[in-house]
């Protein structure tokens, strides 16, 4: 029998809650899509509907919701960005529209949190997003509810900053469907199960401060609690 001999003991697997059961979800990649509401894209000073871009986050900035994370260093500016996640159980490239949703293991709600002004450092001279995106814990997620046939088009997604209220959209408003990202994405990758893709925040995106907590929810999804340590 062959073992595989490492220099340093391997990292834990990250993974996720899966809601209404101890086993955990894997995770093998994190894909966000940007700019997937309208309103958002105009807050952001951009078109209506442009062809869905994306950006990563490692595996491991994925964390479980319902407790209190370290505040993020290195930013003066950390925004919150409520999305709908979905959950690939299979995988495959060049998947079809109409094949799309058949990858889907299930949803969860999740929170692209953001150094906005290493972000606005980025964008001015035309450099990557890592340092503004793909930093630590930067993707919280509530437990992953199985799909089991379900898939939310509609409903509303929200979030609130110590119970004041600053995104409240309906997943309607996304400019770019489930189905259509993971086929857009499919064509740059191969998808494979345990990826995680984020599918776009819509307009209300600001701060979170130090000591204060972040709520949120998607009907018929779930829902999200979130502190920052003082």
């Amino acid at each position: 029998m062959n073992t595989v001999r490492y220099v340093f003991e391997p990292p834990i697997q990250p993974s996720v809650a899966v809601a209404g059961s101890d086993a955990r979800f894997p995770v093998r990649r994190i894909f966000c899509v940007g700019r997937n509401y309208a309103a958002h894209a105009r807050e952001m000073g951009a078109d209506d509907r442009e062809p869905p871009f994306f950006f990563a986050k490692p595996a491991d900035a994925a964390v479980d919701a319902g407790g209190t994370i370290p505040y993020p260093v290195d930013t003066a500016d950390l925004h919150h960005e409520i999305e709908l996640v979905c959950a690939l159980g299979a995988g495959g490239a060049d998947i079809p529209l109409e094949r799309a949703l058949e990858h889907v293991w299930g949803y969860a709600v999740g929170v692209d949190l953001t150094r906005r002004d290493r972000q606005a450092e980025a964008k001015a001279k035309a450099r990557p997003w890592t340092v503004a995106k793909g930093f630590d814990r930067s993707a919280p997620i509530s437990s992953v509810r199985p799909a089991e046939g379900r898939h939310p088009a509609s409903g509303r997604i929200w979030l609130a900053v110590d119970g004041a209220v600053k995104q409240d959209a309906d997943l309607a408003d996304m400019t770019w469907n489930t189905a259509e990202i993971i086929a857009a994405l499919s064509r740059s990758f191969e998808l494979r199960p345990g990826d995680l893709i984020f599918t776009g925040t819509p307009e209300g995106v600001g701060p979170v401060g130090r000591g204060q907590t972040v709520t949120g929810g998607i009907d018929g999804v779930g829902e999200i609690r979130l502190g920052f340590a003082g």
